[in-house]
């Protein structure tokens, strides 16, 4: 995965679009939450609640509230497909970690990725993000 650069920032916000996935995995709702706060674990975040939920008859949604700010995800087993939100501030925090501990637990096939470096200013309390996008096969086959 590729590696943030160094800004002077509030957080990086990822957004992933993973296909393939294990459909067993993700209609799980205790597998989809175990991964999520182990995401959590590999990120060195702290976390401070957790909540999931599974839809019948498939799918599973939840979140993972951090110190740090987020980790969330939907899950569409029918599909194959996941979506994965990954927030976090402070300069102590790994998201690249947990983006990659996550899909590789999902059985990942095939990502796109969006990074939103957020809270970016130049001095005068104004601040934007950028964005960078791209698609990604993190795992050798």
């Amino acid at each position: 995965m590729a590696k943030r650069k160094s800004h002077n920032s509030v957080g990086h916000h990822y957004i992933v679009e993973a296909s393939g996935c294990d459909p067993k995995i993700i209609s799980s709702v205790e597998r989809v939450q175990r991964i999520l706060v182990n995401a959590a674990e590999a990120a060195k975040v702290h976390v401070w609640s957790i909540s999931f939920h599974r839809f019948h008859p498939k799918g599973v949604s939840g979140v993972v509230v951090i110190s740090e700010s987020h980790l969330s995800v939907h899950t569409w087993p029918e599909l194959g497909y996941v979506a994965l939100d990954i927030y976090t501030c402070g300069s102590n925090s790994k998201p690249e970690a947990a983006v990659e501990y996550a899909l590789r637990e999902f059985g990942a096939e095939e990502l796109h990725i969006t990074e939103m470096t957020r809270g970016l200013e130049e001095g005068d309390r104004t601040f934007y993000h950028s964005i960078i996008t791209w698609e990604e096969d993190l795992f050798e086959r």
